[in-house]
């Protein structure tokens, strides 16, 4: 996962994911505009597995993350950012500064099929779980990057058990996912949301909280 080289900044003139847009408006008089991306909407998934009493999340490397790191370093890298042509890294960056932990996610790119079941689908892929939809419960929908994109999100609840993987997880290798299943056991998950030594998504923090608060009290005790 960490094994990253060959690193060069270009332009992006199109993108299959991402689109930008400039909206001008008159707002109380006076005339604004404003520069954002349209993406896809989301969902993400907090998975809990009852046999052994963890969260089961995903450990990947973004280049978002990575970008921003290597920018707080070397600030020169994106002077001129739009030249054409390649712009080599020549003192890149361990790549482990771009690895993030996260909930299990996928972005809603398939309009035959429902967010739960979009959601149960990314369940087996990312971490090889089968899950029927009828397993999920919606916790909420939220709007996220509201300054850039403003796409929706929707965070599903699923219990798992070991009787239930059916295979090892981590994507899809040939449209370039390589991720990690990560378990984080109960008892350690609000150390590990508030650790900031381990990078992670704000949903991880809200989704431990949110069980905490509606989950963890109708556990059996030990």
């Amino acid at each position: 996962m960490e094994a990253i080289e060959e690193l060069a900044i270009q332009p992006c003139t199109s993108s299959l994911y991402l689109r930008p847009f400039r909206l001008c408006y008159r707002q109380n008089g006076t005339k604004k505009f404003w520069d954002f991306m349209r993406t896809h909407d989301s969902v993400s998934i907090l998975i809990f597995n009852t046999s052994r009493q963890c969260f089961v999340v995903v450990k990947q490397f973004r280049p978002a993350v990575y970008m921003c790191e290597l920018e707080r370093h070397h600030p020169e890298l994106f002077e001129n950012q739009d030249k054409e042509g390649l712009s080599r890294v020549e003192d890149p960056l361990p790549a482990v500064v771009g690895v993030t932990y996260e909930l299990c996610a996928g972005i809603v790119d398939k309009p035959d099929l429902s967010l739960e079941e979009i959601a149960c689908e990314e369940i087996l892929e990312e971490c090889g779980y089968r899950v029927p939809v009828t397993n999920l419960r919606k916790i909420t929908s939220y709007r996220s990057g509201v300054g850039v994109t403003g796409s929706r999100q929707t965070l599903f609840y699923a219990e798992v058990t070991d009787q239930m993987k059916t295979g090892e997880g981590g994507g899809h290798p040939e449209e370039g996912e390589l991720i990690e299943v990560v378990e984080i056991p109960l008892e350690d998950s609000m150390k590990f949301a508030y650790d900031e030594t381990f990078p992670k998504t704000m949903g991880v923090i809200f989704s431990f909280m949110w069980f905490q608060t509606n989950i963890a009290p109708k556990l059996p005790k030990k």
